[in-house]
């Protein structure tokens, strides 16, 4: 991921030097095995663990102009340091032992990071969504009005979906917490399980129960699919953003900082440019869960395809989805909205949105439902095509007048009677906080 959209925390984890940390960790956990069994003398498993140190990149890089090969020059790298004892460094693995297991602990560390953005989020959210359990607003379905809500039922959407996402990824992370070192096709041949066990407890992982010479990809095709999942959900949520940002409804703005400016060209344009970015990036994290997918399916015991996939997708969804977060949290912790605006496009669509309740009303009243709905329809119809007021259409009509009259009809057109309900969405929202901090069940 290009430097404009990674954070320092993350790009740390995923840097050169944080891989070549962790594979050095890896490598000395498992003497630490080879040392309790036994085979590698403690002594020189104690002076490897003291002496050693992580390579830079450069020098393995260096060493893997002639090898080829990049795990065996981080080995040269490590062991030209250390003096005799560093013939035990690398002492019966194979390179994926290494790679694989080292890879779950920057799945791990940069989980961790996600989770916390994720929580950010989530507070954000439901903070703005207490804000606005009473701002009323219009729902829409394809884009037209529909039925009236509140702006802080929308959002207590949101919070719920981003629960789920944090549950989503909390699975895939714990099926991500495993290591193996089980040798070239996973029967230990140069190994001993003993080692595997060992090393694994001191990682904090647990042993792959049958791995080939690599862990089975499916843990991480879950993986990448949850990241999808949630960058999924920051782009709905971004999307219904640039929406209502749109100026013919105006209802939401972006932050907007002094000195911003929002076109090179337009000195009025004040543009939802974190929540376009946020459309995009989206984009990047789905791709990823593709190649998740794909990389499943190897040759036998292991081939090398997806290896140089997961190489640029693991680090680009990790990346891509933290900054993601951090701008969404900051988005909807910023987030302007207009609840006069929101009001005044309620009313634009001239009352039509008590349709069903006159409806209802109607049928209540011993009109048959298709009978209630064409005199309805009628009515509607009239009132958006004349830009009348259809509460006043509904009135003068003597057959709705005779089955309901006025206190009835009135009835029907009660904003504050249509919203009664919202506040169980509230009731169920407080399942999400403890003390006001999110909490997961």
């Amino acid at each position: 991921m290009i430097a404009r959209y990674s954070r320092p925390a993350m790009q740390a984890i995923w840097s050169d030097e944080g891989k070549l940390a962790r594979w050095l960790e890896v490598e000395l956990a498992a003497l630490d095995g080879w040392a309790e069994v036994g085979a590698v003398p403690a002594e020189a498993a104690a002076e490897i663990r003291a002496r050693a140190v992580p390579p830079t990149p450069a020098r393995v890089a260096e060493i893997e102009e002639r090898t080829q090969h990049d795990l065996a020059a981080f080995v040269d790298a490590v062991a030209e340091d250390i003096g005799p004892a560093g013939r035990w460094l690398h002492y019966g693995l194979t390179s994926s032992d290494v790679l694989d297991t080292a890879l779950a602990l920057q799945v791990r560390d940069g989980g961790a990071l996600l989770l916390e953005g994720l929580d950010r989020a989530l507070e954000a959210v439901v903070r703005r969504a207490e804000e606005h359990r009473d701002t009323v607003s219009v729902g829409r379905t394809h884009g037209v009005h529909a039925e009236p809500t509140t702006f802080g039922a929308k959002l207590a959407g949101w919070a719920f979906e981003l629960a789920r996402d944090r549950e989503r990824l909390e699975r895939a992370l714990e099926g991500m917490r495993v290591g193996k070192l089980a040798g070239a096709v996973g029967t230990y041949g140069g190994g001993d399980p003993k080692v595997e066990r060992v090393a694994c407890k001191r990682l904090g992982l647990a042993p792959e129960p049958v791995s080939t010479q690599v862990v089975p990809r499916d843990r991480h095709a879950e993986l990448l699919s949850a990241l999808a999942l949630c960058a999924a959900s920051l782009e709905r949520f971004a999307t219904e953003i640039r929406h209502l940002a749109r100026t013919e409804l105006r209802e939401v703005q972006e932050p907007f900082r002094r000195g911003q400016k929002g076109s090179s060209a337009m000195p009025h344009k004040r543009n939802p440019i974190v929540a376009e970015r946020l459309c995009g990036l989206a984009r990047v994290v789905r791709a990823a869960a593709a190649v998740g997918l794909e990389n499943v399916a190897l040759w036998h015991e292991r081939d090398i395809s997806h290896s140089s996939a997961e190489r640029v997708v693991l680090p680009d969804a990790f990346l891509a989805l933290d900054y993601m977060l951090d701008r969404f949290a900051w988005l909807a912790g910023g987030l302007v909205v207009d609840a006069g605006r929101m009001r005044r496009n309620l009313d634009a669509s001239h009352g039509l949105v008590f349709s069903q309740r006159v409806l209802l009303a109607l049928v209540t009243a011993g009109l048959s439902r298709d009978e209630a709905y064409r005199l309805v329809q009628g009515h509607a119809l009239r009132a958006w095509d004349e830009e009348t007021d259809f509460r006043a259409l509904v009135a003068a009509d003597a057959e709705i007048g005779e089955r309901l009259g006025p206190e009835r009809l009135a009835d029907a057109f009660d904003l504050g009677d249509a919203l009664r309900h919202v506040e169980i969405l509230f009731d169920r929202l407080t399942t999400l906080t403890k003390e006001g901090e999110p909490v997961h069940a």
